[in-house]
């Protein structure tokens, strides 16, 4: 699709899905085979403030479809909600980033996870005080790694019910969270390469 440039302060509402389906958006959940599908949209639009809950009603989601969606948007305070339970490989990459401003994150209610899915996806939220739930018991590669790395105003971690693990798939995932106080009990009894490696890092 591209990218937006923005100047003035705004909000954002009605369905993003308008732009790949018109008329028929309302209808249509599905971003399947839509890879890259708003890859950046909005990255680095500073003067964005709230997103409408509403705007990303995709339930099942493709390769890099929301990759830097919102990657640098400074004043972004409000998130979408994020509803679905299908997901794709590096579906939610960055997809936060540098989001300074933002103090709560989505519900994130998937319970099988693609490779990359929540790679760095809150990295760098500093004013982030929430993590939401995590319920998914099926990993894979990478699909936490720097999920929440320097996340300073995070105060507590979301549980990881997850017992058979993955490579890489908490790698970073609180890295410099400095304000983190409480961990979460990690029942997991199949480990993967490095899978905990730099987790609680500084």
């Amino acid at each position: 699709i591209g990218t937006f440039t923005i100047n003035k302060k705004c909000n954002l509402e009605g369905n993003c899905m308008s732009m790949l389906f018109g008329d028929n958006a309302m209808n249509n959940y599905s971003l399947y085979g839509k890879d890259y599908a708003f890859y950046n949209l909005f990255s680095g639009c500073t003067t964005i403030i709230q997103v409408s809950e509403t705007f990303l009603p995709a339930t099942t989601l493709a390769e890099y479809c929301y990759y830097g969606m919102f990657r640098g948007c400074s004043s972004l305070t409000t998130a979408p909600e994020l509803p679905a339970t299908t997901l794709a490989s590096y579906c939610y990459n960055y997809m936060f980033r540098g989001c300074t401003s933002l103090t709560t994150a989505p519900e994130l209610p998937a319970t099988s996870l693609a490779d990359w899915c929540y790679y760095g996806m809150f990295q760098g939220c500093s004013s982030l005080t929430t993590a939401p739930e995590l319920p998914a018991t099926t990993l894979a590669d990478w699909c936490y790694n720097s999920m929440f790395d320097g996340c300073t105003s995070l105060t507590t971690a979301p549980e990881l019910p997850a017992t058979t693990l993955a490579s890489r798939c908490y790698d970073s995932m609180f890295r410099n969270c400095t304000s983190l106080t409480t961990s979460p009990s990690l029942p997991a009894t199949t480990l993967a390469d490095v899978c905990y490696q730099s987790m609680f890092q500084g």
